[in-house]
């Protein structure tokens, strides 16, 4: 996946002037910090170099993540036409960005950051819709918005505590009027986060929309865990910064999709790559019954064999 080419552009304008060699040694020390999932109570973001380095380096990555996460909210629920976003932790835009694409509807998006490094950037590289917000703000406290349509928070929940990160759910529920979207990185910590979200939510009288086809508990059982990934096109910028030959990466991701309203009912999600030999398809399933199984799918299963040779990691059955 790109980034739109608008974005893209204004990403590579931006950070026209920055030295590579450093922006390569931000990168190392950006990334070591998202490995190690640090919690020291500081920005990692309000260097100024750090986020040119998000830019180069993560945009696109979260940006593919955000997407795809968009695109099956919008396949369950095919009339939702948001037109307001709320985003939080909106690092340089990355939802607002996603969701235009995603629906011509969306009309103006309030966006809240605590790093002003980082919203700087995101100002810089300016915005689609019609209508954008920005505000700096502690998400980790107690913050004032307005409701929206579509409410967000991506790769945010892994810097807060367990206290504030209950605390910043249930008002982002609050502000909810249809569709709540939570993402985390696709590692067993970020799936924890997820579960716990999603119990939550599920208490509070949401529906779950995606990827569950259920509202039972989880079927995955550790060392497993629930995540998908990303296929992500590297510019030549986006290798200069890290040091990188392969001109793509894999992002993998965590996430929920919760809504005021259910959405469309499907059979079973994709939890992994499809494998397949002459005449079979290989297909780890969670199932609408609560289930989770690998099943193997044959022609002598028509239309659902048809079916299966064209799903990937993620999609639907």
């Amino acid at each position: 996946m790109d980034l739109p080419q608008r974005l893209r552009q204004a990403v590579e304008e931006a950070l026209e002037h920055t030295p590579r060699a450093d922006l390569a040694k931000a990168s190392e020390m950006l990334s070591s910090g998202y490995r190690s999932e640090t919690k020291d109570g500081q920005f990692h973001l309000s260097d100024d170099l750090a986020a040119q380095a998000y830019l180069a380096t993560r945009l696109p990555a979260t940006y593919a993540a955000v997407s795809a996460c968009l695109v099956a909210i919008a396949r369950v629920k095919p009339d939702f036409a948001p037109k307001s976003l709320l985003d939080i932790g909106s690092g340089p835009g990355t939802v607002m960005w996603a969701a235009s694409e995603q629906w011509a509807s969306l009309e103006q998006a309030t966006l809240l950051e605590g790093s002003p490094t980082i919203r700087i950037w995101g100002e810089k590289l300016g915005s689609p819709l019609a209508q954008t917000k920005w505000r700096t703000a502690d998400v980790s406290t107690d913050f004032e918005a307005t409701p929206s349509d579509l409410v967000s928070a991506a790769y945010v929940l892994n810097e807060l505590g367990d206290k504030a990160r209950a605390t910043v759910i249930e008002r982002l529920w609050e502000l909810t009027k249809d569709t709540l979207l939570i993402v985390e990185p696709g590692t067993p910590a970020g799936w924890e986060r997820i579960l716990s979200v999603r119990t939550k939510l599920i208490n509070a009288g949401g529906y779950v929309i995606a990827p569950c086809p259920h509202h039972e508990m989880c079927p995955l059982i550790a060392p497993d865990w629930c995540h998908f990934s990303q296929r992500v096109a590297r510019s030549r910028l986006h290798r200069q910064a890290k040091g990188a030959e392969v001109g793509w990466e894999d992002e993998k991701y965590s996430y929920v999709a919760v809504s005021r309203t259910p959405g469309i009912q499907v059979q079973a999600r994709v939890l992994g790559t499809p494998r397949g030999r002459s005449g079979l398809v290989r297909l780890k399933l969670c199932k609408q019954d609560g289930t989770a199984k690998e099943q193997t799918i044959s022609k002598r299963d028509g239309e659902l064999f048809k079916t299966a040779r064209r799903v990937d990691w993620g999609d639907t059955l």
